[in-house]
């Protein structure tokens, strides 16, 4: 059996950050670290569902929604997938999008998107200031991220 690409990063080496994870064809995959693998600080599952709700929101109604094809979390609870079409967004524009999102959901009023039992099976976690302070804490992160940052460390 083939082994996965993801599971070739060094996890004891990888720090918060935005990375190139993968390319494939027209869709391109970007491992968005929140936290540092193997520390044993995760993010809570209230975290975790709560930042996916406002991010995926504000990234679905972007002026590059149309780009973007998922976002959502990490089974390690380290931090986020997102694939975009990369002929309608480039590496660049990808950061760009990452830092206002995170602005956005930053200074987010109104209610939790996604916040009722029509709209989510595990509603009652959803926090928006856990949401928002993780929004507030990735875009500190990749406020001068580049593009030439996008590599794993080897």
């Amino acid at each position: 059996m083939e082994r996965i690409a993801s599971f070739s990063v060094d996890h004891n080496k990888l720090k918060p950050g935005m990375y190139l994870s993968r390319v494939d064809g027209d869709v391109v995959t970007y491992d968005l670290r929140f936290k540092v693998p193997n520390s044993g600080d995760l993010l809570s599952n209230a975290e975790l569902h709560s930042a996916e709700h406002l991010l995926a929101t504000l990234l679905r109604n972007s002026e590059h929604r149309d780009a973007v094809i998922y976002f959502g979390p990490m089974g390690c609870q380290t931090g986020f997938y997102l694939l975009v079409d990369g002929r309608q967004l480039d590496h660049a524009g990808a950061i760009g999008l990452m830092r206002e999102v995170c602005r956005q959901g930053a200074g987010f009023t109104g209610e939790m998107p996604g916040k009722s039992a029509a709209e989510c099976g595990n509603f009652r976690n959803l926090d928006l200031e856990l949401a928002k302070r993780l929004c507030r804490f990735y875009g500190d992160l990749i406020r001068d991220w580049t593009v030439d940052r996008l590599s794993y460390e080897s």
